[in-house]
């Protein structure tokens, strides 16, 4: 078959620009289940392990919080004026001199215990952990061939995610892996830019360094150009900070600088490989729906190649997970949607995730300094929201860029803790009842705009707020907080109510006595016994047959 052939076949399936890789491969996709196309990954069904594990713990932990100011710092230590820039001087100089190359360099994670931080996220009764496999600063955290620029090379001379997954699957929680670095190609463009004022005007960031430029240094025979891939023009709007968030989507006509074919090539076999070496059960892109999609097809790729391992080693059956975001109908039913930092405000269809974090995606010093953790009470009213919904909550817990956990962060988790082995029943392996909830929060509910980021807008949970779950033929009832009132009074349990059956018994988790109630046509109406001490967080109530 020649590449003429090869072309008319394929038709718009396959973008001719990245055709040829393809082309060799079209015998070998016929005998597998999932092909690299949408349509094919619609036969995709949720595993069974996911939709029952409802929360995981996540550590987005890697060189950008060695500087301890935030998310994003490797593309906004590049940007003149910026906080971040004027940080970067103050603590390791100019960045023509001083690059993220360098402060990878810094980073040796040398208080990382992975066994401790492992046994501490078990303890909250997550059922799955994902680390981060790289971030947008594009080092690999793990040994890769195909990517010199990785954690047992440099920096830490660790293998991070070997570390990671050595700790949770001896713990017997499920692993996934976070992947970011499709968009280095246009996240870190900052970095071929040079100040405009200043003492160091016109003189070019490192960005523009390469494999020469390290005759003598530290990174001798090291190229950053495979790191920073800056060798080619900048997107249009490129100078003005926020055009990046416009062009996420690799959109041509948005401008967007187009990533070379060799680029795409390459970030396809360092992620196959990651899957190959490390067998995750979850693959969480940050991307629209695939990496490099609809420019290159090398997510698809990814994503057949995943599916049909899995089935491979599953007789048949697919027991893996890809994470997108801002999904369509149909690439919904190819994978599982992922929200970032918000919720969905019904129960959705498909099994979905949303993802935050109790401060900043990469260590920030300042939100520890000035108590700006969310607290555990926020974290487990989010998830059981998202629960009620038939949602999974993934939660970020920043670590240190030494690689420890400091002790706010742990008060929030062992918090989380206390509550979870007292309720998690009610929680975890669960499903949604015929609605989610009820009380005033849901009336303001914020709605969604692309990826999320509604977290936080809506009105704050109270105890006339509830969500329901249900297992088997239980029925979960989680209030709130904790109310000064003398009872709990559900308006969707009243004897009336559609769906709703007469409730003969009824326990208070955590609670060993009796519990009164009576159910009339107006509501369920429980009375909280004289020595049940109310948890703040949420009172969950069982309501068994």
């Amino acid at each position: 078959m020649d590449r003429r052939t090869a072309i008319k076949i394929l038709g718009t399936t396959i973008p001719s620009l990245y055709l040829s890789t393809h082309i060799s491969a079209m015998e070998t996709w016929t005998k597998v289940p999932f092909k690299p196309d949408w349509i094919s990954l619609e036969k995709y069904r949720v595993p069974e392990w996911f939709q029952d594990a409802k929360f995981g713990i996540w550590a987005h932990w890697g060189p950008q919080c060695q500087p301890e100011r935030g998310d994003w710092y490797a593309r906004g230590m590049y940007q003149e004026g910026s906080d971040q820039y004027h940080y970067h001087i103050e603590k390791y100089g100019h960045p023509s001199v001083f690059g993220f190359k360098d402060v990878i360099h810094e980073w040796k994670a040398e208080k990382w215990n992975p066994e401790t931080l492992m046994d501490l996220y078990k303890n909250t009764g997550a059922q799955y952990f994902m680390a981060l496999a790289n971030h947008h600063d594009n080092l690999d955290l793990y040994k890769s061939t195909n990517h010199k620029w990785n954690s047992v090379n440099v920096g830490p001379k660790k293998d991070i995610v070997q570390g990671w997954a050595k700790a949770a699957k001896k713990r017997g929680l499920k692993f996934g892996v976070s992947v970011h670095a499709a968009h280095a190609w246009t996240w870190y463009e900052t970095a071929q830019r040079a100040d405009k004022k200043g003492p160091y005007k016109e003189v070019p960031y490192d960005g523009h360094q390469t494999k020469a430029d390290g005759k003598g240094k530290w990174w001798e025979g090291y190229d950053p150009q495979d790191l920073y891939a800056q060798n080619h023009q900048l997107s249009r709007d490129s100078e003005q900070d926020h055009t990046i968030h416009q062009q996420w989507h690799w959109d041509v006509d948005s401008g967007v600088s187009i990533p070379s074919h060799a680029y795409c090539e390459n970030f396809r076999n360092r992620t196959v490989q990651l899957i190959d070496n490390y067998n995750p059960d979850i693959v969480y892109f940050d991307d629209t729906a695939l990496p490099l999609w609809p420019i290159s097809n090398v997510g698809l790729d990814i994503a057949a190649h995943y599916y049909n391992k899995s089935a491979k080693e599953n007789n048949g059956k697919v027991e893996v997970v890809i994470n997108g975001k801002i999904l369509d109908e149909q690439q919904r039913k190819c994978m599982v949607w992922d929200i970032e930092r918000g919720q969905s405000n019904k129960i959705e269809p498909q099994p979905w995730q949303t993802c935050t974090c109790i401060g900043a995606w990469h260590y920030d010093r300042r939100i520890y300094d000035n108590n700006l953790y969310k607290s555990a009470k926020t974290i487990l009213h989010m998830l059981i929201d998202v629960v009620s919904k038939n949602g999974n909550l993934l939660l970020s817990v920043p670590l240190r860029g030494d690689g420890s956990i400091d002790d706010k962060a742990q008060f929030v988790v062992e918090g989380i803790s206390s509550w979870m082995k007292v309720n998690s029943e009610a929680l975890i392996g669960t499903r949604p009842w015929h609605i989610f909830g009820e009380g005033p929060a849901q009336e303001h509910a914020p709605e969604l705009h692309a990826q999320g980021f509604n977290e936080g807008k809506g009105k704050p949970f109270t105890s006339d707020d509830f969500r329901f779950t249900t297992k088997k033929d239980t029925l979960y009832v989680l209030r709130m907080g904790r109310s000064e009132e003398k009872t709990i009074t559900v308006l969707s349990l009243a004897k009336n109510v559609q769906n709703t059956k007469v409730i003969k018994n009824i326990k208070i988790l955590g609670y060993n006595g009796p519990v009164q109630f009576k159910q009339d046509h107006h509501a369920l109406i429980v009375e909280i016994p004289k020595d049940l001490i109310q948890d703040e967080n949420a009172t969950v109530l069982k309501i068994t047959k």
